[in-house]
């Protein structure tokens, strides 16, 4: 039986994938359904719609793992986790690894920035140094017990230090054991091309929307060289920007009858959820006679 983190290798050695963020349970469930080979729980949705906080590093350390055992448990596909700073220093890098692990997860990624830490695309971003966040990767290497779980490391440079800053933090990181690289905030297509042409490892890109990256084609991203992508919060704005308009509609309108057709069906719903399964060996448990022989599996 693959874990979690060779299940994730696999995927993006056969060809580039795409991980879409999912915000609770039954989004991972839709992106599984759908075909996608990842999912991707990020720590801005997790903030935002789970706890109602900005992304500014005020979730804890259990908590984000909590979170990601609930995805884990909703779905077969790998997934990758925010981290964070990891929660700490070096030290407390260990304990963040091997409680994802715990969780479930494929792996997760690490980023540069100092607490409190910001948006990858906002302005006000301080860097720890390097040899620091060095000392974090070797933590996390060290700290998993499944050697495929993947460490990524995320460098926020590009938008503090510079580019060429981001590449040689890249080269750092990657000599201390990270297994990909996520360079956050790069600005155009040349600079994700030149990025790939300098750095020599498995690549991750960002694609969220209303940043400082140009939203790329998933295509022309793989054939830059990039093995991943994800789009941490495309689900969760266009959910959260149908509520809203549902919402006043409701409000204003006294009646929800005229957004029926924009709705998922109580039908797809229990489809989704697996209903008919529970229902099913929940009445097999209380047939007299049902023994270990029949017993639903």
């Amino acid at each position: 039986m693959t874990t979690p983190g060779a299940r994730l290798r696999a995927a993006w050695s056969a060809s580039p994938i795409m991980i879409p963020g999912a915000f609770n349970a039954l989004v991972a469930k839709l992106v599984e359904r759908i075909g996608f080979r990842a999912v991707y729980l990020s720590g801005g949705a997790l903030s935002a719609g789970w706890a109602g906080l900005p992304d500014i590093g005020l979730l804890t350390q259990t908590e984000f793992a909590e979170q990601a055992a609930v995805l884990a448990r909703a779905t077969s596909l790998p997934v990758l986790c925010d981290a964070d700073t990891g929660f700490g220093e070096a030290i407390n890098v260990e304990r963040t690894v091997r409680l994802y692990e715990e969780a479930g997860v494929a792996g997760l990624h690490l980023e540069d920035q100092i607490l409190p830490k910001r948006c990858g695309h906002l302005s006000g971003k301080s860097l720890i140094d390097s040899q620091a966040m060095a000392a974090k990767i070797r933590a996390a290497v060290s700290a998993r017990g499944d050697p495929d779980l993947v460490i990524v490391a995320r460098t926020d440079a590009r938008s503090v230090e510079g580019f060429d800053a981001a590449v040689r933090r890249a080269h750092e990181y990657l000599a201390v054991g990270a297994d990909m690289i996520f360079p956050e905030a790069l600005e155009s297509v040349d600079e994700f091309a030149r990025f790939a042409q300098a750095v020599d490892a498995p690549l991750l890109a960002n694609m969220t929307e209303f940043g400082r990256s140009p939203l790329i084609p998933f295509d022309d991203l793989g054939k830059l060289g990039y093995k991943a992508v994800i789009y941490p919060l495309t689900a969760f704005r266009a959910a959260m920007h149908a509520a809203e308009l549902v919402l006043k509609t409701l409000y204003d309108r006294g009646t929800q009858q005229d957004l029926l057709g924009q709705m998922q069906s109580r039908a797809d719903l229990y489809d989704l959820l697996g209903y008919r399964d529970w229902e099913t060996r929940d009445r097999a448990y209380f047939t007299p006679g049902a023994g270990s022989s029949d017993q639903p599996r």
